[in-house]
């Protein structure tokens, strides 16, 4: 039942013993025995930020006690959490604590102190969520293409949306699923599409890809509400209360779907209180 907050811990544990060294997506998710795009987005809907603000901002916190426990040059501080000069790090020192770090060694200024994360566990509210397991064979998509790096995906993938509506391209593909591709393990961004079923009669057209999402075992999540509150609403529930209660399965790596119904169908379109849309999270036998 423990089995998620317990890796996501271990992650934690893993990354405060290697502050000082080089730490990649690929080993910190290992800790967790989760891909790297499900590990970032388990994270982020956990802890309220990624893990790349995370690591940033215990290094510059642990470099800001350094600079007035010890003697270390600024240029010495810098290498060790990982700025290549000592211009980057005190730009990256000064947004986080307020002042230079030479402010500090003369001046005896204040600095902001950022916590290690502390992962608990607690029953809450008792959610109902509406979800079926099935088992879905091979089924092929096509769609528009783009690559988004895990860090700026959340802010990055619904101006895609609105780019792709906004061109013309709707009418091409009218966006029943957004696919990110989660195979690419190791790697700091990960592939999206704005997709509908592919009728293999038509032409593919100039710009456009198809891919094929092979047989699973899918967990698809009912979300009803307008958008976005109601798909992110139902991520966080997954990650925080689903995920920690689910004693028979755990996230396959591969792929994450969402799923959105016609909004024609919708007085209010996306912004319906009654917009029906899913999540298709896959999974594996634990």
């Amino acid at each position: 039942m423990m089995g998620w907050i317990e890796s996501i811990s271990d992650a934690i544990d893993y990354i405060e013993k290697n502050m000082t060294e080089e730490l990649t997506i690929e080993n910190i998710a290992k800790q967790a025995f989760v891909s790297p795009f499900y590990f970032q987005k388990g994270f982020a809907m956990l802890c309220g930020y990624t893990v790349g603000e995370y690591i940033r901002q215990r290094r510059l916190s642990l470099a800001g006690s350094e600079l007035i426990a010890t003697d270390e040059k600024i240029i010495d501080l810098a290498l060790k959490y990982g700025y290549d000069s000592p211009d980057s790090f005190t730009k990256a020192f000064s947004r986080f604590h307020g002042v230079t770090p030479t402010a500090v060694r003369k001046e005896g200024a204040m600095i902001k102190s950022f916590a290690t994360l502390k992962i608990k566990f607690s029953l809450e509210g008792g959610f109902v969520m509406d979800y079926k397991i099935i088992e879905k064979e091979a089924f092929t998509v096509i769609g528009s293409s783009r690559m988004f790096s895990y860090e700026e995906s959340k802010a990055e993938i619904p101006k895609f949306w609105t780019e792709h509506f906004q061109s013309g391209k709707g009418e091409i593909i009218c966006g029943m699923y957004g696919v990110c591709f989660d195979e690419n393990n190791g790697k700091d961004e990960f592939e999206y599409l704005i997709a509908d079923h592919y009728d293999p009669s038509k032409e593919i057209p100039e710009g456009y890809v198809t891919k094929v999402i092979p047989k699973h075992t899918w967990a698809v999540f009912a979300c009803k509400g307008s958008m976005p509150n109601s798909i992110q609403e139902m991520n966080e529930k997954i990650f925080s209360e689903w995920l920690p209660n689910c004693k028979d399965y755990k996230i396959a790596s591969g792929y994450n779907i969402e799923m959105y119904s016609d909004v024609a169908d919708y007085p209010k379109g996306t912004q319906d209180e009654n917009y029906y849309s899913e999540i298709w999270i896959p999974l594996e036998k634990k």
